[in-house]
């Protein structure tokens, strides 16, 4: 009876290895799925791209850099500019002032000399009349004397040559313009610059989020919070490309190559 026992006991242990065998056999002969995203890519990927955007964030804060250089250089010489082209305004307006009581009193020895002439006295017109070239030479400006050379029948006055007034003011204006001219170029250089800090920024969230990778136990948390990462490098990226790098900015200049 015992013997019996010991005989169906062998036999069922034979018949769950037997079990066990064939299932190993046909889990080895089934083919395993390869699994898109292991531990070990996503630690490999991971890696790429904390170096990748170490880099990126490098560069950003480099081509921020000189934006903000050229920003200050470029309001310095705004406000330099603008400086001498209000100098210069008012020394234009010195010169026209003078040029115009200048003419004021030629005109009143004009008026000399023709009432001396409708007195008959010629002499005396002639003094005035020497008077009037003699002092014309002394206190007019090269811009009056041009403009008297210019005049017509039809004028009474040298400052009604047309664009005759304009001229005292060139220079001024052309140095104003140039001081506009650096300004607006500054505030660009500040709108870039504020733009790449913007990029900065989503760089330091992804290097956050790439560095928090490993935290998560659960393989497709890992994925998930690793797509969001690549997600915000790519745009960064992307939106940095559109941002206008700095003016005159060559690369080879920093080698002494160019």
């Amino acid at each position: 009876m015992n013997g019996g026992i010991i005989m169906s006991t062998d036999n069922k242990e034979l018949e769950t290895i037997a079990s066990e065998t064939e299932t190993e056999e046909v889990e080895e002969a089934t083919p395993k799925k390869k699994k898109l995203f292991t531990a070990k890519r996503i630690e490999v990927i991971t890696a790429i791209f904390l170096g990748v955007t170490a880099l990126l964030t490098a560069w950003a804060t480099w081509i921020g850099s000189l934006h903000g250089g050229n920003q200050a250089t470029n309001f310095t010489k705004s406000n330099n500019l603008a400086s001498e082209g209000n100098a210069a305004y008012n020394s234009a307006m010195q010169m026209y002032l003078s040029d115009l009581m200048a003419w004021n009193t030629a005109i009143d020895y004009q008026l000399d000399a023709e009432v001396a002439k409708m007195k008959g006295n010629e002499e005396e017109a002639k003094i005035y009349e020497d008077k009037m070239h003699y002092f014309m030479q002394q206190n007019s400006s090269q811009i009056l004397s041009d403009a008297m050379n210019q005049m017509d029948d039809s004028m009474s006055s040298p400052f009604e040559v047309e664009g005759m007034t304009d001229k005292y003011f060139e220079e001024s204006n052309n140095l104003i313009a140039q001081s506009q001219e650096l300004l607006e170029e500054g505030k660009r250089d500040n709108r870039n610059g504020d733009a790449y800090n913007l990029v900065n920024v989503i760089y330091s969230v992804v290097l956050f989020l790439l560095g928090i990778v490993g935290v998560f136990k659960n393989l497709p948390n890992r994925v998930v919070v690793l797509f969001i990462a690549i997600a915000g490098v790519v745009l960064a990226t992307i939106y940095m490309f559109t941002i206008p790098l700095p003016t005159g900015f060559n690369i080879l200049s920093f080698f002494g190559m160019a």
